[in-house]
Protein backbone atom coordinates (compact mmCIF):
# COMPACT_ATOMS: atom_id res chain seq x y z
CA UNK A 1 0.00 0.00 0.00
CA UNK A 2 2.27 2.01 -0.86
CA UNK A 3 2.75 5.11 -3.98
CA UNK A 4 5.51 6.96 -4.79
CA UNK A 5 6.63 10.26 -7.23
CA UNK A 6 9.95 10.66 -8.60
CA UNK A 7 11.91 14.33 -9.75
CA UNK A 8 8.59 16.51 -8.34
CA UNK A 9 10.10 19.64 -9.73
CA UNK A 10 9.69 21.47 -6.24
CA UNK A 11 12.04 21.76 -3.39
CA UNK A 12 11.94 18.95 -0.85
CA UNK A 13 11.71 22.16 1.99
CA UNK A 14 8.45 23.67 0.32
CA UNK A 15 6.58 19.82 -0.42
CA UNK A 16 7.69 18.64 3.52
CA UNK A 17 5.32 21.57 4.26
CA UNK A 18 2.45 19.84 3.07
CA UNK A 19 3.71 16.50 3.95
CA UNK A 20 3.75 17.26 7.58
CA UNK A 21 -0.15 18.25 7.52
CA UNK A 22 -1.10 14.70 6.78
CA UNK A 23 1.02 12.43 8.20
CA UNK A 24 -0.95 10.46 10.55
CA UNK A 25 -4.36 11.42 9.07
CA UNK A 26 -7.56 9.20 7.87
CA UNK A 27 -6.85 9.11 4.13
CA UNK A 28 -10.74 11.35 3.90
CA UNK A 29 -9.34 13.87 6.44
CA UNK A 30 -5.96 14.06 4.52
CA UNK A 31 -7.80 14.96 1.18
CA UNK A 32 -10.04 16.92 3.09
CA UNK A 33 -7.02 19.36 4.14
CA UNK A 34 -5.12 18.84 0.86
CA UNK A 35 -8.64 20.08 -0.75
CA UNK A 36 -8.26 23.46 0.72
CA UNK A 37 -4.28 24.20 1.19
CA UNK A 38 -2.98 27.00 -1.36
CA UNK A 39 0.46 25.71 -1.82
CA UNK A 40 1.49 24.13 -5.69
CA UNK A 41 2.22 21.04 -4.15
CA UNK A 42 -1.26 19.66 -2.86
CA UNK A 43 -2.96 18.70 -5.90
CA UNK A 44 -0.21 16.26 -6.76
CA UNK A 45 -0.09 14.80 -3.18
CA UNK A 46 -3.37 14.42 -3.64
CA UNK A 47 -2.94 12.32 -6.60
CA UNK A 48 -0.07 10.67 -5.35
CA UNK A 49 -2.77 9.52 -2.29
CA UNK A 50 -5.45 8.55 -5.20
CA UNK A 51 -2.65 5.86 -6.13
CA UNK A 52 -1.77 4.77 -3.25
CA UNK A 53 -5.88 4.67 -2.55
CA UNK A 54 -6.25 2.19 -5.13
CA UNK A 55 -2.80 0.11 -4.78
CA UNK A 56 -4.45 -1.11 -1.36
CA UNK A 57 -7.63 -1.64 -3.27
CA UNK A 58 -6.22 -3.97 -5.17
CA UNK A 59 -5.41 -5.82 -1.83
CA UNK A 60 -8.60 -5.80 -0.26
CA UNK A 61 -8.49 -2.78 1.57
CA UNK A 62 -10.87 -0.43 1.97
CA UNK A 63 -10.38 3.40 1.93
CA UNK A 64 -12.70 3.83 5.32
CA UNK A 65 -9.91 2.08 6.86
CA UNK A 66 -7.13 3.54 5.91
CA UNK A 67 -4.87 6.14 7.23
CA UNK A 68 -1.54 7.82 6.35
CA UNK A 69 0.93 5.80 8.01
CA UNK A 70 4.65 7.38 6.68
CA UNK A 71 5.22 10.19 3.97
CA UNK A 72 8.61 11.01 3.50
CA UNK A 73 9.95 14.11 1.18
CA UNK A 74 13.45 13.23 -0.14
CA UNK A 75 16.05 15.13 -2.13
CA UNK A 76 16.20 14.32 -5.77
CA UNK A 77 17.94 15.39 -8.81
CA UNK A 78 19.21 18.96 -9.22
CA UNK A 79 19.03 20.94 -12.53
CA UNK A 80 21.90 23.05 -12.86
CA UNK A 81 21.03 26.35 -14.39
CA UNK A 82 23.42 29.43 -14.80
CA UNK A 83 22.28 33.29 -15.65
CA UNK A 84 24.26 36.24 -15.58
CA UNK A 85 25.19 38.19 -12.50
CA UNK A 86 26.86 42.07 -11.93
CA UNK A 87 30.01 42.68 -13.14
CA UNK A 88 29.67 40.17 -16.27
CA UNK A 89 30.09 37.02 -14.17
CA UNK A 90 28.12 34.28 -14.02
CA UNK A 91 26.06 32.79 -11.29
CA UNK A 92 24.70 28.93 -10.93
CA UNK A 93 20.97 28.29 -10.07
CA UNK A 94 20.19 24.94 -8.54
CA UNK A 95 16.89 23.39 -9.09
CA UNK A 96 15.86 20.60 -6.51
CA UNK A 97 13.50 18.28 -7.27
CA UNK A 98 11.74 15.78 -4.82
CA UNK A 99 10.96 12.33 -4.22
CA UNK A 100 8.12 11.80 -2.20
CA UNK A 101 7.39 8.29 -0.58
CA UNK A 102 4.19 7.59 0.68
CA UNK A 103 2.80 4.92 2.90
CA UNK A 104 -0.81 3.53 4.12
CA UNK A 105 -1.98 1.50 6.92
CA UNK A 106 -5.18 0.19 8.05
CA UNK A 107 -6.96 0.99 11.03
CA UNK A 108 -7.40 -1.78 13.26
CA UNK A 109 -11.22 -2.10 14.75
CA UNK A 110 -11.37 -1.31 18.17
CA UNK A 111 -13.45 -4.53 20.09
CA UNK A 112 -16.31 -3.09 22.41
CA UNK A 113 -15.42 -2.81 26.14
CA UNK A 114 -17.39 -5.54 28.19
CA UNK A 115 -19.66 -4.10 30.69
CA UNK A 116 -18.84 -5.50 34.31
CA UNK A 117 -20.94 -7.58 35.43
CA UNK A 118 -22.37 -6.71 39.81
CA UNK A 119 -21.93 -10.00 40.45
CA UNK A 120 -18.54 -10.16 40.33
CA UNK A 121 -16.41 -8.99 43.18
CA UNK A 122 -14.50 -5.61 43.01
CA UNK A 123 -10.81 -5.94 44.23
Amino acid sequence: MRATLSNYHQSPRKVRLVADLIRGKSVRDARLALQYLPKKSSPVIVKLLDSAVANARSRGATADTLFVKKITVDKGAVLRRYRPFARGRAGSVRKTMSIVNLELGTIAPKAPKRARSSNSPKT
